[in-house]
């Protein structure tokens, strides 16, 4: 049986811990198994993922991490790269990727989105479960 593989950014920690552990609760109750993948940054989220799905053991992806902007224009480099690069590796390998990075304009925006009644990485879990509800 294939799995889910996320991968996250644990840049910030507490963020990152916070949709981590709203996206596996989502993913345990529906019985998908997964591995989990933990990397420094968000930029090198869909690289981990492109190399991963090459072995074919994954039928989806998940990606989770944070980004908040700064005072140069690095996080809307960041932000929009890490979103097509998730939608090509998409369509490259044909299954579904769901985009669980955040893209906030500060720490507490992050809090909020990462937050058990606004938990992000619950609702990126639910589009991808979605997804894959429809490929049966």
């Amino acid at each position: 049986m294939k799995k889910c593989l996320i991968v996250y950014s644990n840049y910030y920690k507490d963020i990152s811990k916070s949709l981590l552990d709203g996206s596996t609760k989502v993913l345990k109750k529906n019985k998908i198994k997964y591995d989990i993948c933990s990397i420094n940054g968000s930029f090198e989220i869909p690289q981990l993922i492109n190399i991963k799905l090459k072995s074919k053991k994954y039928n989806s992806a998940l990606a989770l991490g944070c980004i908040i902007k700064g005072q140069t224009p690095h996080f809307d480099f960041i932000s929009s790269s890490i979103s097509n690069s998730l939608l090509d590796l998409s369509f490259k390998y044909s299954l579904p990727i769901a985009n669980g990075v955040l893209n906030c304009l500060n720490k507490q925006q992050a809090k909020i989105r990462s937050s058990s009644k606004k938990n992000k990485g619950v609702e990126a879990a639910n589009a991808l479960l979605s997804v894959l509800k429809n490929l049966k």
